[in-house]
């Protein structure tokens, strides 16, 4: 069977090969374009990437610009992520967002305050952390360390950090001495291990909820790739601290839909918890910014029709 369209991720090499074997458009997704200076490889100089790995970053964008050169039209999720691929081929790259649920991710009112089996008091806070795996390109070290300052400051916080023991992205594992990452940060400092629930991987829903009640949500990244979870919390009207960071300034105006901090200034961290979980109720015009942020230009409702226009227009300029 032929296809009209073909549409495919990049970096993969199939739809290079599917050139010879289909004639018709092809439409790629570009999602990052390795950099390795002045980017994710070098912003923790704490954590340095290796020779070798600059080498090969090199070498991975080779495949990306064989479809870019290759492709009829492409897109990336974010400005930022197309502003990162080659000057010359912006115009031929749309920004289109991948979409979010907002009928799952969504402000909810009467959940009660619980985690699995554990009920939270309403006299304590729920500061969330959420990423896939506790790693350094997340910023999983800076939170530990920030939290632990918080639990030494007040008694009426709790953190529930959402996410596996695992390193999803760069090289950790060349510092820990054999631990994984959240054991090796563990044990840099004392901490009180009653304050915070690590939770593992959540259902989509179960995540959904915790962050409809949080008093504050906290995110952290390099240069990279922005996680879906910061788009969650914001879609269910989250009070979100996260760091000024390239990527992380696309979804964030400090002060208007979210408050922004220097990724390595841990007191600088600290006192914009301390201030939102005073008193939360203060900041709750940020989570309501945050919603209609997302609604109005990166839920499923508005994404959907312009991923269809571009399908319908490269189409139509090979017709």
């Amino acid at each position: 069977m032929k296809p009209d369209l073909v549409v495919a991720h990049s970096g993969f090499l199939t739809s290079v090969f599917l050139r010879e074997l289909y004639h018709c458009p092809i439409v790629n997704y570009f999602e990052y374009f390795y950099r390795p200076h002045g980017s994710d490889m070098d912003f923790r100089p704490d954590f340095p990437s290796s020779e070798i790995n600059r080498l090969r970053a090199r070498a991975r964008n080779a495949v990306l610009l064989l479809d870019l050169e290759n492709c009829d039209a492409g897109y990336s999720p974010t400005v930022w992520q197309r502003d990162r691929l080659p000057s010359i081929f912006h115009d031929k790259v749309r920004v289109i967002f991948d979409g979010i649920d907002t009928t799952l991710w969504k402000p909810q009112t009467g959940l009660p305050r619980r985690h699995a089996e554990r009920d939270i008091p309403p006299d304590m806070k729920i500061v969330t952390y959420v990423s896939r795996g506790m790693e350094s390109m997340r910023g999983f070290d800076i939170f530990m360390k920030a939290a632990n300052r918080l639990c030494q400051r007040r008694k009426d916080v709790i953190f529930v950090v959402v996410g596996q023991d695992r390193v999803c992205y760069g090289g950790d594992s060349r510092f820990t001495g054999g631990k994984s990452f959240k054991e090796w940060v563990l044990a840099q400092e004392q901490y009180d291990l009653s304050r915070f629930i690590f939770t593992g991987l959540l259902p989509r829903k179960a995540l959904a909820d915790l962050l409809a009640i949080t008093d504050l949500h906290i995110y952290l990244t390099v240069p990279f790739v922005l996680s879906w979870s910061l788009m969650n919390a914001l879609a269910c009207g989250a009070t979100v601290l996260a760091s000024d960071t390239a990527p992380v300034r696309e979804m964030i105006e400090h002060g208007k839909n979210g408050l922004l901090f220097d990724f390595f200034d841990i007191e600088g961290l600290v006192e914009a918890a301390s201030k939102v979980l005073d008193s939360p109720q203060d900041f709750k015009h940020l989570g309501k910014a945050g919603v209609e942020r997302i609604r109005s230009r990166y839920s499923m409702d508005v994404c959907l029709p312009q991923m269809l226009d571009l399908y319908e227009k490269t189409l139509a300029a090979r017709a």
